[in-house]
């Protein structure tokens, strides 16, 4: 296992592209100039020991040498020991709606896109607490397991998308049935699943599965997101707009918020319908009541003893820098006279 300890300093690596620029810039305005001077022939028996190539070579020598004296600033770190340690907190499943009525932009940017945020931020409140993330729309999808890594939580987050899952429609009672499996019943955590969704359900036996869920302890807090006026779901091909959705008569789809839906799974199983298009409401809320659930202790596998890894990526961007500044740009002789690129007899 690997850390970063200062990723920021990867900004430095576009040195790199632009010092590439500079060298190509530099090395037109060089030709330009000495076709101006004389012709090429003349210019090779003025000059016999240019060479573009060792230029060119020490070129690559200098990127090298900046980039691995970036990556050593960055200072990568290795753990070397896995221990266990105990943690205390609760298991939070979050169950994302990616159906295609979630792309409606009735909220701003759309509701998909507030759903990630609501998210996001509910994470970054927790403490020690451990969480997974489901998404679904005709069917549902393990997309991150229930782990206690919040950062890699929040990655996976942002590529949740429709593609990701093979059947489209809402199908919430799929999410429910995923989430019985999602959670390890060996340990008695306090556990808590939370659903995202505009609440356009298309199952009758979703009102029964969040009863079991009930019965096995799990309280369901359900977030609204999108408006009940409701806007068009926008199709786009690579990224750009190419109309809006529309049903068999060629009549444009207007998808609405059922709160309804959402309100009933919620009383059903414990919990609570939290409207969702404000992102600080739903944020503070769901934070304050896994802040004061009861903790359960569990333990954990991490990584510890990290050591830093930056003098190998600092002694090779050295290494680079010194056959830079001892790399010469004319031909050698020996090289001339093996003429590995066949330079002499071009001449000829």
């Amino acid at each position: 296992m690997y850390k970063l300890e200062e990723p920021t300093y990867f900004i430095l690596l576009a040195i790199v592209p632009a010092m590439i620029v500079v060298f190509l810039l530099v090395l037109w305005w060089k030709k330009r100039t000495q076709r101006k001077f004389a012709n090429q022939e003349l210019l090779q028996k003025l000059a016999p020991n240019t060479s573009t190539f060792k230029s060119t070579l020490k070129l690559i020598m200098l990127l090298l040498a900046v980039s691995f004296l970036v990556i050593s600033l960055v200072n990568p770190k290795m753990g070397s020991k896995l221990k266990t340690v105990k943690r205390e907190g609760v298991d939070i499943v979050f169950a994302l709606d990616v159906s295609r009525s979630m792309l409606a932009e009735d909220i701003a940017p759309n509701r998909l896109e507030k759903g990630k945020q609501i998210i996001s931020k509910i994470i970054d409140k927790l403490g020690s607490d451990r969480v997974g993330v489901i998404i679904y729309a005709g069917n549902s999808y393990p997309l991150l397991p229930i782990t206690t890594d919040h950062a890699a939580a929040n990655m996976f987050l942002q590529n949740a998308g429709p593609d990701m899952v093979s059947s489209q429609g809402t199908a919430i009672n799929e999410a429910l049935e995923l989430a019985k499996r999602y959670y390890n019943n060996d340990e008695q955590t306090n556990r808590f699943l939370i659903i995202i969704s505009d609440g356009e359900d298309h199952q009758e036996e979703t009102k029964q599965v969040a009863q079991n869920l009930s019965n096995d302890g799990i309280k369901v807090y359900t977030i609204g997101v999108g408006t009940e006026k409701g806007g068009p779901i926008p199709m786009r091909l690579n990224g750009s707009m190419i109309g809006y959705k529309k049903d068999r008569k060629g009549e444009t789809v207007i998808t609405k918020r059922n709160p309804e839906v959402l309100q009933n799974i919620a009383d059903i199983a414990n919990g609570k319908y939290i409207d969702g298009n404000f992102t600080e409401n739903p944020v503070k809320e769901v934070a304050e009541i896994i802040a004061n659930a009861q903790k359960s202790e569990f333990e954990t596998k991490q990584f510890s003893d990290y050591k830093d890894q930056f003098q190998w990526f600092l002694g090779i961007g050295i290494f680079f820098l010194l056959l830079d500044v001892f790399f010469f740009e004319k031909k050698t002789k020996w090289l001339r006279k093996v003429d590995l690129f066949n330079e002499e007899k071009t001449k000829k």
